[in-house]
């Protein structure tokens, strides 16, 4: 499908879908059941193209796992940190989560590798990555350029048990290195910059207790100690991230939404944008199917000023709703997603600007800002910049107003397969 015309609901009613499992838990989960000492069957598996790049890579390193995605499920022989083929060359494709956690495996476990990437994943930042790895003995040759993806590792294991590194950019690079320590002689990881107790950085500490890994959090130092650990099974969530284009339609249709199996308990950070429809006038109910959002007897809403840093994903998601607002939205900290698929922050302001809204960026403090001001709304052709966030978030105008086309939609396939069939199924 090279093109979706998006169509208009004409007869609102409440939402119901369910949504694949969450793509940030299933590849830790794939890792540290990987890492484990014991045969561990993962439930709720997402299967899209960032899960089955990782799932590609853990086989060509030689792992045990059988597969049933019609069942949702992964079952993962762990090899307790060892690496079977350890002189192995693997394609993390575009998956950043794969790209950051096995670059740290590999290191810890030791062998010879080559890394390849896709041209998408080349541009993302690794540089802090890999100097931290080169700083505890590993050797790392960029065979393309310094910093990014493509590289050799050449590893004996880790020479050093203290390491430091910068959040900034990505707290993938924290995660990493703090569930593959537990694969190591242990490891004291001192993390900086701004998101040291970011959402995902908080998933990886809980996930890690839920498997049974040693570690201690004393403020911005987390030591990991190394001993076994393992679990036999493991339940995946429902992709939050993925709920909220859904969420999103409760204020942009006036109608009642809910998501299966997703509760407010949930361990991921972009349940705050539960929270963010609430503020806009909706109302929250955690009902025995899932939580439920009802903006049913909503009228038109405020524009909002909002963080987004600690839930960033759902930046695009927020700007598509602001555009509808009666007033200004301001939506703060978000330049690291500058560096993510595409450089969203103008995908945001270009794709905004091309149906009728008002929107720019501004630098403030060493922080960017994207500054949404409505207007009348027109339909328009969609550039999604291989990007999939664009193209699902993007979608949501087309609800309102008819003649909406997203260019490319299937780059949904990163982490939401089946997107626009359930799309289709809404404005039946």
């Amino acid at each position: 499908m090279e093109k979706y015309f998006v169509k208009k609901i004409e007869n609102k009613k409440d939402i119901e879908v369910e949504v694949p499992g969450s793509k940030s838990i299933t590849n830790r989960a794939l890792l540290l059941a990987a890492m484990g000492n014991k045969k561990c069957r993962l439930k709720g598996v997402l299967f899209s193209d960032d899960s089955r790049a990782f799932l590609d890579c853990i086989k060509e390193l030689g792992f045990d796992i059988s597969v049933n995605e019609e069942e949702k499920t992964v079952d993962v022989v762990g090899t307790g940190g060892k690496i079977k083929n350890n002189n192995a060359t693997i394609n993390v494709r575009s998956a950043g989560t794969a790209a950051r956690f096995l670059t740290v495996f590999l290191a810890v476990a030791g062998g010879d590798y080559i890394l390849n990437s896709s041209e998408q994943m080349k541009r993302r930042p690794m540089a802090e990555l890999i100097e931290a790895l080169r700083n505890l003995g590993v050797s790392i040759k960029c065979i393309e350029k310094e910093g990014h993806f493509p590289f050799e590792i050449h590893s004996t294991g880790l020479k050093k048990s203290e390491v430091v590194i910068d959040t900034t950019k990505s707290s993938q690079y924290a995660s990493a290195l703090m569930m593959a320590s537990a694969a190591s002689n242990g490891m004291k990881i001192a993390m900086t910059g701004d998101r040291t107790n970011g959402a995902y950085i908080k998933i990886t500490e809980r996930m890690m207790e839920q498997f049974g890994i040693n570690f201690n959090r004393d403020g911005d130092v987390c030591t990991v100690y190394s001993d076994s650990f393992g679990i036999h099974e493991y339940q995946i969530e429902p992709d939050a991230s993925a709920a909220c284009y859904f969420y999103a339609m409760a204020p942009l249709l006036k109608v009642k939404v809910t998501v299966k199996n997703l509760y407010m308990d949930s361990m991921q950070g972009d349940m705050q944008f539960v929270k963010v429809m609430e503020r806009l006038g909706c109302k929250i109910n955690e009902t025995p199917n899932g939580v439920e959002i009802d903006g049913g007897n909503l009228d038109d809403y405020e524009g909002i000023d909002i963080r987004m840093k600690d839930f960033s994903d759902q930046t695009m998601t927020m700007a598509v709703v602001a555009a509808f607002a009666k007033t200004q939205t301001v939506i703060r900290d978000v330049g690291h997603i500058r560096l993510q698929e595409s450089d969203r922050v103008a995908a945001i302001v270009n794709e905004l600007t091309k149906m009728g809204a008002g929107a720019s960026f501004v630098e403030q403090n060493g922080k960017t800002n994207i500054v949404i001001n409505p207007a009348p709304i027109h339909p328009c052709e969609i550039e999604t910049y291989e990007d999939h966030r664009v193209a699902m978030a993007f979608t949501l105008p087309g609800l309102v107003i008819d003649g909406f086309v997203i260019d490319n939609p299937m780059c949904c396939r990163k982490t939401f397969e089946n997107y626009y069939e359930i799309i289709d199924e809404i404005t039946k």
